[in-house]
């Protein structure tokens, strides 16, 4: 799913590491995906069926180019809810909302990237590869979401095929987001393939969807990524 993007001089700004992560992933309607885009952005399906994913990890060692971390700033837990688009033709990620417990990152973010990320009380813990994860959304003027599971890798190493599902859920390098005025940006980020492994969940309460109108059912499409190296460039407007 590595997208032909033309190439860029600019440098990287901004380096994480993305850990004990879990892709929990439901098939929707594109219909009810669609109606949620902005203009210039088309989901992307596979096999008739959008797909809508929650995403819990840590992030540790975020830090802008050539800066050292700063601890209590630079690891901290992250959520996000997320979908699959096509802008101009280049497939990347969709997110609804991102909710971290950092607010210097939470307002940075938001007004660097254009992200929708959210203030939360949240906690992680991995204790003998058993991952129990909590978040409650608190940004002031926003509806609550709650999302709370544990969660736990299985199996061996996986290697996706090109094309498969995996792969098309998690080979994705470009996201997009929109500023104040509805104008398309895309923001690329690069690393090491997934070290993809299939996953184990129960999940005790996810909210995180409710202000779409799509209801999540069934058993979610479970990966898990131990530890991801992670840089990210400056946004692009898209013209």
């Amino acid at each position: 799913m590595r997208p032909a993007l033309p190439p860029t001089r600019a440098p990287w700004v901004l380096r994480m590491t993305w850990r004990d992560l879990c892709f929990l992933h439901w098939p929707v309607a594109p219909e009810a995906i669609a109606r949620t885009l902005p203009a210039g952005a088309e989901v992307e399906t596979r096999e008739g069926r959008a797909w809508l994913g929650a995403v819990p990890f840590r992030m540790t060692g975020v830090s802008p180019r050539l800066l050292p971390d700063v601890p209590g700033v630079s690891a901290f837990p992250e959520l996000n809810l997320r979908t699959y688009v096509r802008v101009d033709g280049v497939p990347g990620v969709w997110f609804y909302s991102l909710d971290a417990a950092q607010p210097l990152a939470v307002r940075l973010a938001r007004r660097l990237f254009h992200l929708p990320y959210f203030d939360a009380r949240m906690w992680a813990d991995t204790r003998e590869g058993v991952t129990r994860y909590a978040s409650l959304r608190t940004h002031r003027g926003t509806a609550p979401a709650r999302f709370a599971a544990a969660y736990r890798p299985v199996g061996p190493a996986l290697d996706p095929a090109p094309g498969s599902l995996d792969a098309w859920l998690t080979d994705r390098l470009v996201l997009y987001s929109t500023d104040g005025r509805g104008r398309l940006y895309r923001g690329r980020v690069d690393h090491v393939a997934w070290p993809l492994r299939r996953a184990e969940a129960v999940v005790t309460g996810n909210t995180l969807a409710d202000g779409l109108g799509v209801t999540l059912e069934g058993e979610p499409h479970l990966l898990h990524a131990e530890r991801l190296e992670v840089r990210a460039w400056p946004l692009e407007r898209v013209r």
